[in-house]
């Protein structure tokens, strides 16, 4: 895909797989950010060992990249639990959940990463196990079919996902704990940053880390990425430390800007202005526009424009700003020379 190749892109990647890990928080106290998330949950795990019971089913929502897999070995740890993870498009076939639900031992916690991506099938089978902590297998067929319910230890299953709205009813209704991670402040950034760069025994010029985490899209796994391209510049150019000279030469040459904008950002703003006089323009008509699959732009792309207030979700479309005209150093339309900006949204 497309954004395998973007700096900016929140999804994971291959090359970091080995290096995460050694990045992430292990406990809540080295967790930067989401304070609301954080009490809630520590209260909520405090009461399940006081009782002596299993925590909740919990669900983390929010865009790529905000820590709901580092969340998840986070409350794992803290409960003193084993951690099993998966993720929906793995579990194709209920035969797949079924093995995994039939080896948990008392306490366990199952992580489904993009839970809103289990089949259909695969989820009526989670449903019991969840609720009544029961597996139901089915012998037999036609006339001679029955059923067999077998029990399963008490466990926890925490669910991730981007697309809340795209999870089923039945499915959201079973979390008794949901929290949405929001993207984060500058200032939380540059506290990730500098911890990161103390893991990675990198030098940090000042003021270093707050130009990174300017640029880094409110996501901490931009921000570490940033910083590891910007540490491959000072290695090649000899520096011992990270300086914001350094830096900023980086970020030019990597293609973001001072909002923390890329070449795909912009083009689609260019290509909303240009080629749909600022809109409003549908999903998937920018989608064929930019050639990016439509999934792209709304997990990665969109909700960063959103954030950032460059566009504007109307009923009939997206629509540029004038914080978009003033990026792209354009003139802002008026009635006259846009009228279809100003049209009554009639939905």
């Amino acid at each position: 895909m497309a954004t395998e190749e973007r700096p900016l892109s929140p999804e994971p990647q291959p090359a970091e797989q080995e290096i995460a890990p050694a990045l992430r928080p292990a406990t809540f106290a080295e967790f930067v950010g989401q304070t609301r998330v954080v009490e809630n949950l520590q209260i909520a795990i405090q009461a399940a060992k006081v009782r002596q019971e299993a925590l909740e089913h919990l669900l983390l929502s929010g865009p790529p990249g905000l820590g709901k897999t580092t969340l998840a070995h986070i409350a794992a740890a803290e409960l003193g639990s084993r951690l099993i993870t998966s993720s929906g498009p793995a579990l194709e076939r209920p035969g797949d959940l079924m093995g995994i639900l039939t080896n948990l031992t008392p306490g366990d916690v199952l992580f489904i990463d993009e839970v809103h991506r289990l089949s259909h099938t695969t989820e009526e089978y989670l449903y019991p196990a969840m609720e009544d902590f029961a597996v139901d297998f089915i012998l037999d067929r036609g006339a001679y079919a029955r059923t067999v319910r077998l029990k399963i230890p008490r466990f926890t299953l925490i669910g991730a996902t981007t697309r809340t709205g795209l999870m089923t009813a039945p499915l959201r209704s079973r979390f008794g704990l949901a929290f949405h991670l929001e993207l984060y402040s500058p200032a939380d950034l540059a506290e990730i940053i500098r911890r990161s760069a103390r893991k990675l025994v990198l030098e940090l010029a000042e003021g270093v880390a707050e130009l990174l985490a300017g640029r880094s899209r409110g996501t901490p796994r931009v921000a570490i990425r940033l910083l590891k391209r910007a540490r491959d510049f000072a290695q090649v150019a000899g520096e011992k430390a990270l300086t914001a000279q350094v830096a900023a030469d980086a970020l030019e040459k990597l293609g973001v800007d001072g909002a923390g904008m890329d070449g795909l950002d912009r083009r689609l703003l260019t290509v909303l202005i240009d080629n749909f006089g600022g809109g409003p323009a549908g999903l998937g008509a920018l989608a064929a526009s930019l050639g990016e699959e439509e999934d792209t732009l709304a997990d990665v792309v969109e909700p960063f424009l959103l954030a950032g207030g460059y566009i504007a979700r109307t009923p009939r479309g997206r629509v540029a700003t004038p914080a978009t005209y003033n990026h792209l150093e354009r003139a802002i339309p008026t009635r006259e020379t846009a009228p279809n900006l100003f049209m009554e949204d009639t939905l």
